[in-house]
């Protein structure tokens, strides 16, 4: 087999996550991590030091000029996602960018235009469909497994003992919030089972300062299907789905994050109780996305379903933050939204 040309990645900002997704890179075939940029030069060294990174540079607009890059990764916050994502593609970088793709969703459509205008592919860093696992849970429903499908319910959580004021996830003028930073997870996985946005949605949150520290939703969708979610940062750490049909079950009871990465798990359960364990080996969910994202750039064809998820997920989520604040029933495909 001939080695595959290589995709020459840098990273803007050295937030903690950049570390998975440094090593994810690093373990993909044919991709390399060749640069990283920070505000501060100094950190940027350091952390380049740090993780077998050739190049660092002390801006960001500096490494998106460096035409030895091919592929951009964004682990900023993300009130800064679309101003990075737009300067990346007209530097004509591929973007991968964190979750959730933007603020809202006025912004994720202008992402996913100047990427589209530019030639360049947009992704945003939802792991878990890149997994084995999860292709193989969509084979069941698929197959019709489940009957007729009903039901999503959904939660992620994790619980700070204490209230860190001055993290970014707490900070509105950063974007914050359990349902970007979690929930955006739950109402991802909906979308993935339906297919299809709901029709109208309802949340509850409780909030700390202006930003929502956790949250309840429902979503009513077409065919009387409809899903449920929680998330927030102060309940036990949680991270299941359950997709219930007429005839079965799907049980996944660590969905976003693998709790043994090299064995993952689900479980299906059938009309009559029988239930059957379904493990997956060996597949890292970080370095498959990176190598999907890196065959999408050498094909030179954009793949449209990667930021049509995206933008699909930001607009339930804009319809459960209005739903939140008014305390109404919000329709999703209102001119809006």
């Amino acid at each position: 087999m001939e080695p595959l040309e290589p995709v020459r990645w840098g990273i803007l900002s050295t937030a903690r996550i950049a570390t998975k997704v440094s090593l994810a890179i690093h373990r993909a075939a044919g991709n390399e991590l060749v640069a990283v940029a920070s505000r501060a030069m100094e950190r940027a060294r350091e952390w380049a030091g740090e993780h077998q990174v050739a190049r660092a540079y002390g801006s960001y607009q500096a490494l998106l000029e460096d035409p030895g890059i091919d592929a951009i990764y964004i682990p900023l916050p993300p009130s800064m996602h679309a101003e990075w994502t737009i300067r990346a593609a007209e530097c004509g970088k591929h973007v991968l960018c964190e979750k959730p793709l933007a603020a809202n969703t006025a912004e994720a459509l202008e992402m996913a235009e100047a990427c589209r205008k530019h030639q360049v592919q947009l992704m945003d860093g939802v792991m878990w469909v890149h997994h084995d696992r999860t292709e193989s849970m969509r084979k069941q429903l698929d197959a019709g497994q489940l009957g007729k499908l009903r039901r999503v319910t959904a939660a992620f959580s994790f619980n700070w003992d204490e209230i860190p004021e001055h993290n970014i996830r707490l900070k509105s003028e950063l974007a914050g919030g359990a349902l970007g930073d979690l929930g955006y997870y739950c109402v991802r996985a909906n979308w993935w089972a339906f297919r299809e946005l709901p029709q109208k949605v309802f949340a509850t949150a409780r909030y700390f300062r202006d930003v929502d520290m956790n949250m309840s939703a429902t979503l009513w969708y077409s065919g009387d299907k409809i899903a449920s979610f929680d998330c927030g940062f102060d309940t036990v750490y949680r991270k299941w789905f359950e997709i219930t049909g007429t005839h079965g079950t799907i049980v996944c009871d660590d969905f976003v994050i693998p709790r043994r990465p090299e064995s993952a798990r689900y479980w299906l359960h059938d009309a009559e109780g029988n239930s059957c364990q379904h493990v997956t080996e060996g597949c890292i969910q970080e370095v498959k996305m990176i190598e999907r994202f890196a065959a999408s750039v050498r094909s030179g064809q954009l793949e449209e379903s990667w930021p049509t998820d995206a933008i699909a997920t930001m607009r339930v989520c804009d319809g459960l933050a209005k739903s939140a604040r008014s305390g109404e029933i919000v329709p999703i495909l209102s001119p809006d939204l």
